[in-house]
């Protein structure tokens, strides 16, 4: 490896194309390493990994802390989905007190406690707006803007994208939605319901956070109603005394898919009857094998299907329009909302920064080949964090086979 560097360096000693490129900014560093684009669960992971095998590592964070995601565009209530063994980052499990299905904060105090164990320092506030690998000189070119509009360029062999698969939130697009008057929010500005006491609130969108962020509504004696825009899977969170996601993969070990699919079924309708019942309906393909396809996740219904079965929540089916404080649904009718809560989902910014056409989709911002042949593309460019499967799929790649030749 030493020799690898002392290569490197001595081209930036000799080749006066990249000593040009080095003078040509009015601020250049040159990173005798990977560069990581996001500080988030894989960026660390991944750069835990690499200084494991004595790689360092530059990270750039647009934000000012660590799992800016989870700190800044959570919900209070939120905890794990998973159980934690499924959750842990390389090489440091959770804390042995921490419980199976751990809180918002505990979860980043873990990812905190992470990149102080491997003494990660991600650059923060730091935005790269654009990355493109320099063919004259056989390095990444990374131009990121800081703090008062201060510009750097990085100029490395290894480029690692981990802004992950919910950099921006996603908006649909509704008719008249300037005409409604009142708030109109996306989950990523929604913290809890105590600001909705009382209030008619209209939450769009059924997964997971749609469908809790619709029960902390009713522990805060709002009166949330749930727009059902497509067929989705609701599981409960347990199974016959374990989580249903460790029973899954315990039955995928012994059943092929489509049984374990079978089975989950049954018992999700002897434990929470027929969810077509009450809007839910569930769709053709089985969970997993749903996920595995569309990465579409199934919910694990943490208690809000109890809420709609009792007429709490209420579910409500596509919006055609927005009027003054109401709301015009595709079978024709209109009910008056104070709050409107776009729980719609994120989506990956990596077409806008990345000047590369090769491994990553224009059009979704993901790795064109599918899971689990999408980490590496050409001249040392590698994705983690973009496996369809959340935390699950956060598994540092073994990047230093890459640089240690």
């Amino acid at each position: 490896m030493e020799c690898c560097w002392r290569e490197i360096e001595g081209k930036q000693d000799h080749d006066p194309i990249f000593v040009d490129m080095m003078k040509s900014s009015s601020r250049c560093l040159y990173v005798p390493g990977p560069v990581i684009v996001g500080a988030g669960p894989s960026g660390l992971a991944t750069a835990a990994c690499l200084k494991e095998k004595g790689v360092p590592s530059v990270i750039l964070e647009r934000s000012n802390c660590v799992a800016s995601l989870w700190q800044l565009k959570t919900y209070d209530r939120l905890r794990l989905h998973l159980p934690k063994q499924f959750c842990e980052l390389p090489l440091m499990g959770f804390p042995g007190d921490f419980p199976t299905y751990p809180s918002k904060q505990q979860f980043v105090d873990y990812l905190e406690a992470y990149a102080g164990k491997f003494g990660i320092r991600p650059r923060f506030n730091e935005t790269v707006s654009q990355a493109e690998y320099d063919r004259t000189v056989g390095f990444w070119r990374v131009r990121s803007v800081g703090v008062k509009g201060k510009a750097t360029e990085y100029v490395c062999r290894w480029l690692v994208v981990a802004t992950g698969e919910n950099a921006e939130a996603m908006l649909p697009e509704v008719e008249a939605m300037g005409e409604f008057g009142g708030d109109v929010r996306h989950t990523s500005s929604y913290k809890s319901g105590r600001e909705f006491g009382g209030k008619r609130v209209l939450v769009v969108g059924c997964g997971n956070s749609g469908m809790e962020v619709c029960l902390d509504l009713c522990c805060h004696n709002a009166k949330p109603s749930l727009v059902v825009r497509d067929t989705v899977h609701v599981l409960p969170q347990e199974m016959l005394g374990i989580s249903t996601f460790g029973l899954s993969m315990w039955l995928l070990k012994w059943l092929p898919l489509r049984l374990v699919d079978r089975f989950l079924l049954i018992v999700s309708r002897l434990m929470l009857g027929d969810t077509a019942r009450f809007g839910l309906v569930r769709p053709k393909l089985g969970p997993l094998e749903l996920k595995n396809l569309s990465g579409k996740t199934p919910v694990l219904d943490v208690g809000t299907l109890a809420k709609i079965k009792s007429g709490d929540i209420k579910v409500r089916p596509s919006i055609k329009s927005l009027k003054r404080h109401a709301v015009e649904f595709i079978d024709g009718k209109t009910e008056k909302f104070d709050a409107i809560i776009l729980a719609t989902g994120y989506k990956s910014n990596v077409p806008s920064w990345l000047k590369e056409q090769e491994m990553f989709s224009e059009k979704d911002g993901y790795p064109r080949r599918p899971f689990p042949n999408g980490w590496k593309g050409e001249c040392g460019l590698y994705a983690v964090g973009f496996t369809k499967r959340g935390l699950l799929g956060v598994v540092a790649i073994p990047l230093y086979r890459a640089t240690t030749g």
